[in-house]
């Protein structure tokens, strides 16, 4: 191995020892140093132009925007392209070609180096594309240097050997840009399959996340074995490794495997589903996705929670739209005893009828629940059918038309009141001397309830 890195390092010496010497290799150099410098000078002249020009338009969409700065950030590229190969060009016309094949060889690798880096954009993980993007900038310069089939002897050299197995440098990278490949061709089928499951109307939104999520296990498994085999890793040498981490597994991530089966318990039982409004707890909101360890709970003021699996299985959950989406709720108010209990049901049941959301096929109903020390007390139930829009909202709505009907039709709402009343010209006396009894009297009278106030408000 180290004979091999010492050849490589005076192989490279020797290289640059060569262009170093006067001649046409030196010449080359130099014409491909000043493209570079001109190019850079162009790079930055021409991106402000076309800022410029950019800002001045309007109504373009955001893809084109996108174009348009990854067009300015790689301008140098694409100069040193048009200009390198009209230099060779050139050459190739006035000259022997073998003054002209460094230079043909530079215009080259910007070329692939430009087309690399448009096509990279495909990736959307920034991290992956910069990986994908240095990979096959590196592979294309080895390629167009004719020293590819060199450096992939040198890193299969680079192995680790146990018994009958062999691992070198090599099979990792293969094996890693196949299983890349592939996986990158299942998540486009596997996307493409999710798109028409999703549109298929007959499928219930359970079902449907249940059927996504086995075709992107089942793709991306047979991706990564079939990358695995393709390169000619044996897989039955690794049979008892396996097992012996998969036993780790088990015993150290029990809650996420816990969480994963309570994921497909809950798509195969349809108990809850994309969409469903549910409280846990003191969560309540409706269902935006459901994972496959945890389900996302979306609230009113905008809070995403992301509830594990295993608790809407092992917990109480009240969900709101398990067989319909018809919800009742209800509301208590009382009025006074001077009031008809039949007039205050009927303007009860018409007040709650002209707030929005409340439905109409389901009439509102109010009934007497009791006779109180201040009040004749009422409960009010009504129906809606979009959890989703909100209960505080539809609550205050209707108790706003409550006090608005009332308030209309001489209905008084009661409420206890208490009158205080001020002493004056008493005697001073000293601690512990007793209060006259005329006094106490009073005292104790003041602090008597006077009655409710049966006035409206």
């Amino acid at each position: 191995m180290l004979a091999s890195i010492q050849t490589a390092a005076g192989t490279v010496q020797s290289f640059a020892i060569s262009l170093m010497q006067p001649g046409w290799r030196l010449y080359q150099v130099l014409i491909i140093l000043g493209l570079a410098a001109l190019c850079y000078g162009l790079h930055k002249f021409s991106g402000r132009a076309l800022q410029t020009w950019v800002r001045a338009r309007e109504g373009w969409k955001a893809w084109q925007l996108r174009m348009v700065v990854q067009i300015r950030r790689r301008l140098g590229l694409v100069w040193f392209s048009v200009l390198g190969w009209s230099v060779w060009l050139f050459m190739q016309e006035t000259t022997w070609p073998s003054r002209s094949y460094l230079i043909g060889l530079a215009a080259t690798l910007a070329t692939a180096w430009a087309f690399i880096g448009f096509s990279a954009r495909l990736v959307r993980n920034r991290f992956l594309r910069r990986v994908v993007t240095w990979g096959l900038w590196i592979y294309a310069t080895l390629f167009y240097l004719n020293v590819s089939d060199e450096v992939a002897l040198f890193l299969d050299r680079l192995a680790l050997s146990v018994g009958d197995f062999r691992l070198s440098v090599l099979t990792l990278i293969t094996a890693a840009v196949v299983i890349g490949v592939l996986i990158t061709l299942a998540r486009l089928i596997s996307n493409t399959a999710a798109g028409t499951i999703r549109r298929n109307e007959d499928i219930s939104p359970s079902m449907q996340v249940l059927a996504v999520k086995a075709v992107q296990i089942s793709l991306y498994g047979f991706a990564f074995f079939a990358g695995i085999k393709a390169v000619g890793i044996d897989l039955t040498g690794l049979a008892v490794l396996t097992g012996a981490i998969g036993v780790g597994l088990g015993f150290g991530l029990q809650k996420v495997i816990s969480n994963l089966v309570s994921g497909v318990i809950i798509l195969l039982d349809k108990s809850i589903k994309p969409g469903d409004v549910i409280s846990l707890g003191d969560t309540f909101g409706w269902i935006q996705t459901l994972g496959a360890r945890y389900a996302s709970v979306v609230t009113r003021d905008g809070k995403e929670y992301l509830i594990p699996n295993e608790d809407l299985i092992t917990g109480q959950v009240v969900n709101w739209s398990h067989s319909n989406d018809f919800v009742r709720l209800d509301i208590y108010f009382g009025t006074s005893y001077a009031d008809d209990p039949h007039q205050v049901r009927k303007l009860a049941i018409e007040a709650a009828k002209s707030a929005d959301r409340v439905l109409s096929h389901r009439p509102p109903v109010c009934h007497v629940v009791g006779f109180g020390d201040s009040s004749v007390d009422y409960i009010l139930r009504f129906w809606i059918k979009d959890p989703t829009g909100g209960l505080t909202n539809i609550r205050g709505n209707v108790y706003l038309a409550l006090w608005d009907i009332f308030k209309a039709n001489d209905i008084s709402i009661p409420f206890p009141q208490r009158e205080v009343r001020m002493l004056s010209d008493m005697p001073k006396q000293t601690f512990g001397e007793a209060v006259p009894e005329k006094v106490a009297e009073e005292s104790s009278s003041a602090k008597k309830d006077t009655g409710p106030d049966t006035s409206f408000g």
